[in-house]
C-alpha cells in the first residue's frame, strides 16, 4: 500500500489539474467568444456597406437615365454611354 505522503501528493496533483483545467476552459471560451462577437460585427459591417452600396447604385442609376430627376446630370449620362460603347 502506498504511504501517506504519495497519497496526499497524488490527490493535491489531481486537484490542481482540475482546478488549471477549469481555469483554462474558461480563458478558451472567453477567447472564443470574444472572436464570435467580432466576427459578427464584421460581417454586420460588411453587410451595411454592400446595403449603401447597392443604395448608392440603385439611386445613381435612377438620377442618371431620369431627365426629369432634380440631380439629373447630362455629362454623366453621356459619359456612361460612352462606356458602354
Amino acid at each position: 500500500m502506498a504511504s501517506t505522503t504519495v497519497n496526499v501528493v497524488r490527490w493535491s496533483a489531481l486537484a490542481v489539474g482540475v482546478f488549471y483545467g477549469f481555469y483554462h476552459r474558461r480563458t478558451l471560451q472567453a477567447n472564443h467568444d470574444q472572436q464570435k462577437i467580432e466576427h459578427a460585427i464584421h460581417t454586420r459591417e460588411r453587410l451595411i456597406t454592400e446595403a449603401k452600396d447597392a443604395w448608392r447604385r440603385k439611386n445613381d442609376a435612377k438620377s442618371s437615365a431620369d431627365p426629369e430627376h432634380p440631380q439629373f446630370d447630362l455629362e454623366k449620362l453621356l459619359l456612361s454611354l460612352e462606356k458602354a460603347s
